[in-house]
């Protein structure tokens, strides 16, 4: 296997591998791992495999899950199909920079996305490294968000164009879930900067030594939050990624923040992804 980095700070290429035969290497699934952990992100070229290999690679990294809004494959639970075409609206959550399903309480680890068909040009995804995102804040942000914690929404989110009774079902499936604002790595140990476009407030910014008036509280916490979740936007701490048909992207979620570039209508655009539970933040 060959690893080309692709970026200083986050994203490689591994070639001469195919993981329709890594599902039955227990070292080689060993050694993907660990090479996500260093690259946060890891590409494949030319994947010809099947939905059944698509799942069985991924499920050597945790059970999958499904998407409670966008479902999944019936005959492979947990293989959610993207699907876009110059019929289907613009998506409003896949090009803004995020962390999936953050308003889970137990967010995935990470998922592992397969281009089916692209378009000829443009329809890239781009990913950011949150690590090195928080490493390079100032000290005195560091200071100020060291004990925060923050609410992540699904109903603010895939919930709010949705008529209100099935909006207010989907927050009593899924009620808002509260995450540190930087999160410890599990296996990693490293401090990670852990808000994104699912997160709306901070749930204990209200304290004295943050709040001298009421002035202090919704425009300071809102400044910050946004702030904070700029960071995704430095190029600095990016890869960006053009898919071919048979390319796959095996991504570390709880590093990681991704942004689907919607510049490609009226073509067709169609992702397989497989999602993998995660464990609950510290």
């Amino acid at each position: 296997m060959h690893v080309e980095p692709l970026t200083c700070t986050i994203g490689a290429e591994l070639s001469n591998v195919q993981l329709g035969a890594a599902a039955h290497d227990a070292g080689l699934i060993a050694e993907i791992r660990a090479l996500l952990l260093k690259h946060r992100v890891l590409f494949f070229r030319d994947q010809d495999i099947s939905r059944a290999e698509h799942v069985a690679f991924a499920r050597h990294f945790g059970e999958l899950e499904d998407h409670p809004v966008v479902g999944s494959d019936p005959e492979h639970p947990g293989l959610v199909r993207i699907y876009k075409s110059p019929e289907t609206p613009a998506d409003r959550y896949e090009n803004a920079w995020h962390t999936d399903a953050t308003w889970r309480e137990k967010p995935p680890f990470g998922c592992v996305l397969r281009c089916v068909e692209c378009p000829p040009v443009g329809g890239d995804t781009m990913w950011a490294n949150m690590v090195e995102a928080y490493a390079r804040l100032p000290g005195d942000i560091k200071a100020k968000i060291a004990g925060l914690r923050a609410r992540h929404s699904i109903e603010a989110s895939f919930g709010a164009a949705m008529p209100m009774e099935r909006r207010l079902a989907l927050k009593a499936q899924f009620p808002d879930a509260e995450h540190p604002v930087v999160r410890t790595h599990p296996e990693t140990g490293e401090k990670v900067l852990f808000v994104n476009g699912f997160s709306t407030h901070f749930t204990n910014f209200h304290t004295p030594e943050h709040v001298r008036f009421g002035q202090d509280y919704q425009p300071g916490a809102a400044q910050l939050l946004s702030y904070l979740i700029s960071q995704a936007q430095i190029p600095e701490y990016q890869v960006r990624f053009r898919w071919k048909p048979n390319s796959v992207a095996f991504w570390d979620n709880r590093s990681t923040q991704h942004y689907a570039v919607m510049d490609y209508p009226p073509c067709h655009r169609k992702m397989e992804r497989a999602g993998i539970m995660g464990e609950a933040t510290f």
